[in-house]
């Protein structure tokens, strides 16, 4: 690549524009990014790459443009970048649930353009330039979407690009890939805010000092739901019918917990819980996470 556009640099924006430069894997990085505080951290980050003032100047400029915003935004870019994009451009985003976005780039962009949707797994719950992570990506997974008519030329490009950034790239359809994402992240990502919510109900009613007393289940829970709002507003209601469908799998499987419990069914219960704990062990193996208890806290 020549020159890449990012087009909403807060936590992974400013993780990807950290690597791009530290890879060297663009003459130009350009930067378009709407929020004035982030544009004020950006600057005092010396972050590299240069900042512009419209799309246009951006977009004229790249043959690569990365949507790093909410996805409730992309119509109203699209919608700009229609009257001066390139089909010499390619763009990608970083989106976390994909149906649904692929029925707006479908609908919106311009027709001869090449946008080819991309997830890359990473991610905190922190958001801002100042959080980014040179690393971010390294050894994660990032997801490439196929489909009818998406050209393997620019799958290769894509690819090649996001193995350099550092990530293990594989290839599938919208389909698929939104039904794993709403059991592996969209699922836990709603059951901690419910829970978090639970518990403040709950100390709300009792009136008991409950969120004080916090043990580690509600402390882990409590960093997932400090996640951004926005984003996962947006990915609840992209990926709704299959959220739908793991929320009904999941009161399922709660319900039966609680015929378990209530009837001290222990053979049941056991057998569950040991089931269960063999995935973390996967996850272990997979090199998904560290092997040394409670996250490697100290």
């Amino acid at each position: 690549m020549k020159n890449i556009l990012i087009i909403g640099c807060g936590l992974l924006g400013s993780s990807l524009l950290r690597r791009i430069s530290k890879k060297k894997l663009a003459k130009k990085i350009f930067i378009y990014e709407k929020s004035k505080l982030n544009i004020s951290k950006i600057k005092k980050l010396k972050l590299s790459g240069t900042i512009v003032k419209s799309l246009k100047e951006g977009v004229n400029n790249s043959d690569l443009i990365i949507f790093c915003t909410p996805m409730s935004e992309y119509k109203d870019i699209i919608l700009k970048i229609n009257n001066f994009i390139s089909s010499k451009t390619l763009i990608t985003d970083i989106g976390s649930s994909k149906v649904e976005t692929s029925k707006i780039i479908k609908k919106f962009l311009k027709k001869d353009i090449h946008w080819i949707q991309s997830h890359p797994i990473a991610g905190s719950e922190v958001s801002g330039p100042e959080h980014g992570k040179e690393n971010m990506f390294t050894n994660r997974w990032c997801i490439i979407i196929n489909e009818k008519n998406t050209k393997k030329d620019n799958i290769k490009v894509l690819t090649k690009f996001w193995k350099k950034i550092g990530s293990k790239v594989v290839v599938m359809n919208p389909e698929k890939h939104d039904k794993i994402f709403s059991i592996t992240s969209h699922l836990p990502h709603l059951i901690a805010y419910n829970l978090v919510k639970s518990a403040q109900d709950f100390e709300k009613k009792q009136s008991f000092e409950l969120i004080k007393y916090s043990a580690g289940g509600l402390r882990d829970f409590s960093r997932i739901a400090a996640s951004n709002e926005i984003m996962w507003r947006d990915i609840f209601f992209n990926n709704r019918n299959n959220i739908s469908k793991a929320i009904d799998l999941f009161v399922k499987n709660l319900n039966q917990f609680k015929k378990d419990i209530n009837s001290k069914n222990n053979k049941s219960i056991i057998k569950k819980l040991i089931q269960t704990k063999k995935v973390r062990s996967k996850i272990i193996k997979l090199k998904q996470d560290i092997d040394r208890p409670d996250f490697g806290r100290n």
